[in-house]
């Protein structure tokens, strides 16, 4: 006998749901670099969000989170279930932009795109990594704009609801 699964409709074209992204808004990329520069001399840490896929236009702040002058301490399961949470970004106050061994070891059990931010937190103080530690590139973007499909609008279905005389005649009258 066949399992009846209902149809799902994706949007066509654009990145899918968990895909690694490509580009960062400005205002995250900002956002971050103002964050790094407000906690120095100690180390900053977020979370970054890819939504729509393909962009990350989210920096999530993780309650909990610790930080001192040589590590932040992120409190993963703090996080909610999130299908578009990508990766994490973090402060070197020192200035080094390449990833230490507790960098690697977090790049490779969790997401696929994480930022290093170094002192002076300026526009070109900062580099991304993949998974694996190895240095890529993100396009900065104005805005979430960047081949994202079209977001499906909500449309209520309409409901059927007898008419009053239909619901006094299934029912009638005990005393008859």
């Amino acid at each position: 006998m066949p399992f009846f699964r209902p149809a799902r409709k994706r949007p066509s074209g654009g990145p899918a749901l968990g895909a690694t992204p490509t580009a960062i808004t400005r205002h995250v990329l900002d956002s971050a670099l103002a964050s790094a520069s407000s906690s120095y001399p100690n180390e900053f840490g977020g979370v970054l969000r890819a939504d729509p896929p393909g962009v990350i236009g989210e920096l999530l702040l993780l309650p909990g989170t610790t930080a001192g002058r040589r590590h932040a301490n992120f409190r993963l399961y703090m996080l909610p279930a999130d299908l578009t949470v990508v990766g994490t970004v973090h402060s070197h106050p020192s200035g080094a932009l390449h990833p230490s061994d507790a960098d690697l070891q977090l790049f490779r059990n969790w997401g696929s795109r994480h930022l290093i931010l170094g002192a002076p937190f300026g526009p070109g103080s900062w580099r991304a990594y993949d998974g694996n530690g190895a240095e890529t590139s993100l396009t900065v973007v104005q805005g979430r704009s960047v081949s994202a499909p079209a977001v499906a609008q909500y449309r209520p279905r309409a409901i059927h609801r007898p008419e009053p005389r239909a619901i006094e005649s299934a029912f009638p009258d005990e005393d008859a």
